[in-house]
């Protein structure tokens, strides 16, 4: 397996899949016209994602100037812990909303960020969230659910439903969130599956989580889902995005003054993770990682328990059938080249104006952060 692959997916939380959508549902060319007409109002030309910032070493997030705050109304939360727990000491905007370019700073090596991320996992994974959830003409998304303060709505079957919207930067067999088909509530901590987490923590790391405990929970959670949720889909790339959420928090949960790797026995509290799974909030006197982090350790948890891309078929649980035609650990062009064709692309199946421009500007920033990885630019709209 590539590393430096693996080391591009590690904040897709986060999944975006490739379902299929719906037509324009009777949408007549003028009505789409008059969409893209009041969109033009408040239409933004996407900027340049930010750079790498300069690299500064371990620092106080949890600071005076950052306090944690409670959810005012209209306040809007969603499926991942880390960017929940940004907005609510105010390292996003603390309504849930935000640019990609916010996103990207709160994430990656600034002196004034919460984690410590690396710059090109940080813009690859927040334009695949922002380009199937997000506005792409007012540049705003919803880190939880559907929101008015995007901005008006492009033409369907575009989704813009924040980060909450299933099988697009959700997935199943979460490890603290529901699945979808379980009443519908993806993002809302669930307790039951935090107890299968303390109960793993306790039984496989003496009380912590740690590596071993992320591949032995991980494949239960794979198990599970397929002995109960009768729609459980691990393909691409939630088939990446799953493995890749088990070592997130001892990447970035664990307190930066911890330099030891999770090979090295790095271990998360349960307190602190509880911190930031349910209260969305750091711990006291925490300090982001030490270094700009990735997804250390994934090819120990891919490699205790292996199991090929699938899904349950036929709407039956017990019934996980291996789909040979999705992307895996070897095959990341294609997941990139699934995403713009069978994920974006009909989405907005007939974009026009700003919007098709937009579209065609972000898909190329998309792109930038793996152009040198050998992967060929598709361009469903045209050239940037």
């Amino acid at each position: 397996m590539d590393v430096s692959i693996v080391l591009l997916l590690s904040h897709i939380t986060l999944s975006f899949a490739f379902p299929s959508y719906v037509s324009l549902g009777g949408l007549s060319e003028r009505e789409q016209d008059e969409v893209v007409a009041d969109l033009s109002a408040r239409a933004v030309f996407p900027p340049k994602p930010p750079g790498p910032l300069e690299y500064n070493g371990t620092k106080l997030v949890h600071d005076k100037a950052h306090p944690w705050k409670p959810l005012r109304k209209g306040d809007i939360r969603g499926p991942c812990p880390g960017l929940n727990t940004l907005a609510s000491h105010g390292y996003l905007p603390r309504d849930g909303v935000a640019t990609p370019a916010q996103i990207v700073n709160a994430v990656q090596e600034e002196s004034l960020t919460g984690f410590n991320m690396n710059h090109i996992i940080a813009v690859f994974a927040t334009y695949g969230a922002f380009l199937v959830d997000g506005n792409l003409v007012t540049n705003l998304l919803s880190i939880g659910g559907k929101t008015r303060k995007t901005g008006p709505d492009p033409p369907k079957p575009a989704i813009v439903g924040g980060l909450n919207t299933h099988a697009v930067f959700e997935g199943d067999a979460s490890m603290t969130r529901a699945d979808d088909f379980f009443g519908g509530d993806n993002h809302s901590f669930n307790q039951t599956l935090w107890d299968q987490f303390v109960e793993f923590s306790n039984r496989y790391g003496g009380g912590y989580y740690n590596l071993t405990v992320a591949a032995e929970l991980r494949w239960q959670l794979i198990q599970q889902a397929i002995s109960t949720n009768p729609r459980f889909s691990l393909v691409a790339p939630r088939y990446f995005t799953a493995f890749v959420e088990s070592v997130f928090p001892l990447n970035l949960f664990v307190d930066g003054r911890d330099t030891t790797s999770p090979a090295e026995g790095r271990k998360l509290d349960l307190d602190a993770a509880l911190s930031f799974f349910r209260d969305h909030r750091f711990p006291p006197e925490f300090h982001r990682a030490s270094v700009p982090s990735g997804v250390q350790g994934i090819e120990a948890v891919i490699a205790a328990h292996p199991i090929a891309p699938g899904a349950n078929a036929d709407g039956k649980v017990n019934n996980y059938v291996i789909d040979p035609t999705s992307a895996d650990f070897g095959k990341f062009c294609q997941l990139y080249q699934d995403f713009v064709m069978k994920t974006v692309a009909p989405l907005y199946p007939n974009p026009k104006g700003v919007l098709r421009r937009n579209l065609i500007v972000n898909l190329h920033y998309f792109y930038e952060m793996i152009d040198d990885i050998g992967c060929e630019e598709v361009f469903p709209y045209g050239r940037y």
